[in-house]
This record gives structure tokens, C-alpha cells and sequence, in this order.
């Protein structure tokens, strides 16, 4: 029994029940589920990861300023706490050269590009 609600449509109402939550909200998705209500009780689970993954996504991508999205595609509070580590180079030198760039003060493309 499917409540016949797209994707799309359902990633969109999460997306606009996640940037009006308080800083800090632990539980992201279980908070957002419980928000869309019926919504969320009558759609698949199956539909609900599909649009929280594409949620988090356009949520890291367009609010990079509140959420960061963590190496294994976690979605976290952008409070300094979590740090993006760049892992496009080696493996023996990627915490190196990220160590440096924040003893720098400056994004590791800037350092690379200096």
C-alpha cells in the first residue's frame, strides 16, 4: 500500500522539514519522518531511504553553511566537529597535506594551488 507520493515530491517536504529544524537536532531522518506525519507512515521504506539519500545530498550541496555531509554519506551539523578529509590523493599523504591546511588556515585546494 504506497500513499502514491513520488520521490521527488517526498525528498522536497524533507528537505523543507530539515532546514527549519533547531541546530543540533539529533536523529535527522527519524526526526524528519515523524514530521511528514501520515506521509511518512504511509510511504515504503524503501521510497523514504531513496528520498533521504537524495535529500542529504542537495542538503550538503545548497546549505553547506549548516550540514556537512560525512565520508560514509552521513549527514552532520556543520559545528566544526566533523571534518571532510580530502581523499584524492594518496593514501600516505592526504592526512599530511590536510594537517598542514588547517595549520594554514586554508582549504587544501588552496594550499595545492598556492
Amino acid at each position: 500500500m504506497s500513499a502514491g507520493v513520488s520521490k521527488a515530491k517526498l525528498s522536497k517536504a524533507m528537505l523543507e522539514i530539515l532546514i527549519q529544524l533547531p541546530d543540533g537536532t539529533a536523529n535527522l531522518k527519524e526526526t524528519i519522518v515523524h514530521h511528514l506525519g501520515l506521509l511518512g507512515q504511509m510511504s515504503p521504506t524503501r521510497d523514504i531511504t531513496a528520498a533521504w539519500n537524495a535529500t542529504k545530498k542537495k542538503t550538503a550541496r545548497e546549505y553547506s553553511d549548516r550540514f556537512v555531509l560525512g565520508a560514509r554519506g552521513v549527514l552532520h551539523w556543520n559545528d566544526g566537529s566533523v571534518k571532510v578529509v580530502d581523499k584524492k590523493i594518496s593514501s600516505a599523504n592526504f592526512t599530511m597535506l590536510n594537517e598542514l591546511a588547517e595549520a594554514e588556515n586554508c582549504s587544501v585546494n588552496q594550499l595545492v594551488s598556492k
